[in-house]
């Protein structure tokens, strides 16, 4: 086949590592991979990974104002082709039942892809059903190229089923990440087979098993427990015996209301009396709230807010860390995690982790077998599975090393990769 053209809402991005594994393993199997984002990066930072892609991003108009004429440009050259008709009707639809300037601007931006799309380019790619999965449709009637589709979470579940409904008439097929995704989707399908499970999977090379089954951890200067001072009547610690430690908890996520961080912060607010330190990595709009929240519950002096790292610094992150924990939920809007990569990525450095019952996480996690799970918005629960876990060591490592077993087996990259090869007919 020829070139493929992925469409993308915005690259490069640090919490989308995922596309860009996937992109670069795509790349290494020989498929010929174009990159046009509808959005240019806004982080300031870069995966190494990024810099490995062979293919040079493209940049779609963000904002149509901005560049009116070369969306007149590609309007003039694009209107002279023959799906220009059908592809002008369905936007029509679509004002009607979403009349926003959003809208306008996929049309828009599906006219200049269209207008400057590489000639060799024989079938359109979009990762994320709702934006891009507009502008690829769009595209694909302006042209006849035929468009598929990997959907995730939010482009799901924040998106009405008829707008669903009219994009997958056009589609030629469409993945997702979870199974819980899938059988959604599968009920709006427009026929039987074009929706197939695709798990992302995990780069087994990038997140190597670490050197030792123990977490290393920095050295920590002692911290006191602020509601349990030590009893009088105890015997003292052996000398031999080697003092407790601080036990190191560790969030990876966006600072997003489906990521239950609130939630998380209550929960540590009720175990304060046992001693932990919290590191949460990841930027996001709600980071400043949840630095104010921890201060006004005492626990400012525990927590360390990272920001947003590359993939280096998390993997150091999960290395150095007890547990891993994810209160992940669903959102006002509809909003919620497909099947998290960070749990993945954390379970593949024997990370004992914690998550909650929502979307596609108990298909990686066995409540007591590979993890364990709680209720999503329940902090009392959240709060009593972290004290068990701090609480007993053993099952730390057990549950540690069969979440290791089961990502390694059950979820690698590459057999994520062959299906997306036999999708594209590679």
């Amino acid at each position: 086949m020829g070139a493929v053209a992925f469409l993308l809402k915005g690259y490069p991005r640090l919490s989308e590592t995922f596309i860009t594994r996937e992109i670069h393993a795509l790349e290494q199997r020989g498929l010929d991979v174009r990159i046009y984002s509808l959005r240019r990066p806004t982080d300031r930072a870069r995966h190494p990974l990024h810099d490995k892609i062979r293919a040079v991003p493209r940049y779609l108009p963000e904002y149509l104002h901005r560049e009116p004429l070369r969306v007149l440009r590609a309007w003039r050259q694009v209107s002279r082709r023959p799906g220009h008709r059908h592809a002008w009707r369905a936007f029509v639809r679509d004002l009607r039942r979403d009349f926003t300037r959003n809208r306008a601007r996929r049309f828009g931006q599906a006219l200049v892809l269209i207008a400057e799309l590489d000639s060799d380019i024989k079938h359109l790619h979009a990762h994320f059903f709702h934006t891009p999965g507009s502008v690829a449709r769009y595209a694909s009637l302006l042209s006849g190229l035929p468009w598929s589709c990997s959907a995730h979470a939010k482009d799901i579940w924040t998106q009405g089923e008829g707008e669903m409904r009219e994009k997958l008439k056009t589609c030629a097929w469409l993945v997702t990440c979870t199974r819980h995704n899938a059988e959604f989707l599968s009920r709006l399908q427009s026929r039987p087979g074009q929706v197939a499970l695709v798990y992302h999977g995990l780069d087994t090379v990038q997140f190597a098993p670490p050197e030792s089954e123990s977490p290393s951890f920095a050295p920590q200067p002692p911290l006191p427990a602020p509601h349990a001072p030590p009893s009088t009547s105890q015997p003292a610690l052996s000398t031999s015996q080697p003092p407790p430690r601080t036990l190191q908890l560790l969030s990876v996520g966006r600072a997003v209301p489906k990521k239950g961080h609130e939630v998380l912060l209550r929960a540590l607010a009720r175990i304060q009396d046992l001693d932990w330190r919290f590191t949460h990595i990841g930027g996001g709009p709600l980071l400043g709230q949840l630095r104010r929240r921890a201060r006004r519950l005492g626990m400012a002096r525990r927590i360390h807010w990272r920001g947003a790292q590359d993939s280096a610094a998390v993997l150091q992150a999960y290395r150095a860390a007890d547990i891993f924990v994810l209160a992940s939920c669903i959102s006002g809007d509809g909003d919620r995690d497909g099947l998290p990569n960070v749990l993945l990525e954390a379970q593949s450095q024997r990370v004992a982790c914690i998550a909650t019952r929502v979307s596609g996480i108990p298909e990686l996690i066995d409540h007591g077998e590979t993890g364990l799970l709680v209720a999503q918005n329940d902090e009392a629960e959240l709060a009593r599975a972290l004290r068990r876990l701090m609480g007993d060591a053993g099952l730390r490592a057990r549950l540690a090393a069969a979440g290791f077993k089961k990502v390694r087996a059950e979820f690698p990259l590459e057999r994520g990769i062959d299906r997306l090869m036999e999708k594209f007919g590679a």
